[in-house]
């Protein structure tokens, strides 16, 4: 089985894992909207949220839809093309592919993404497993990309003679 199969499998299976935690969550919290979890840190809180990040075009669901759509599957051709040499950056890709996956299937199916992690200890949105997903890769990616600069720049300077 080739890379990009192994990761359109596990695009697969983390879009599954938090379609069935929404449908949990839809089902047992929807019905009393908040929970304890770790008193004071962390809770369970339902949102229906019509927008994007933090809440932000909630009267664009469509448009969202549409946008999402397209750039999950200029993702999803890239990881199939082999382009994508990083294993590190196919897991990325992995990650940020299924999230985006689980919350556009919502959008799609429910009209709204469903948001149940609630950090109690600050002022923060309230969000979910996809959108962790998606936070993870995004970060995984951008750290990589830096550390890629800072190392080309590293060895090219050696190239010069200069380090």
């Amino acid at each position: 089985m080739t890379v990009s199969l192994i990761s359109l499998a596990a695009v697969a299976i983390l879009t599954v894992a938090d379609q069935l935690i929404k449908y949990v969550i839809e089902r047992d919290l929807q019905p009393v909207l908040s929970a304890e979890f770790i008193n004071g840190f962390i809770g369970w809180r339902y949102v229906r949220n019509t927008g994007a990040a933090f809440g932000s075009f909630s009267q664009s669901t469509a448009l969202l839809s549409v946008f999402t759509g397209i750039v999950l599957l200029a993702g999803i051709v890239y990881v199939l093309s082999g382009k994508l040499k990083s294993k590190y950056c196919l897991v990325c890709a992995t990650l940020i592919i299924s999230g985006g996956l689980g919350n556009l299937i919502d959008r799609i199916f429910r009209g709204y993404v469903v948001d149940f992690i609630e950090v109690q200890f600050m002022d923060f949105a309230v969000f979910n497993f996809a959108d962790i997903l998606v936070t993870v890769g995004a970060f995984m990616l951008i750290g990589y990309l830096i550390y890629d600069i800072f190392r080309e720049r590293s060895e090219k300077k050696k190239g010069d003679g200069n380090g």
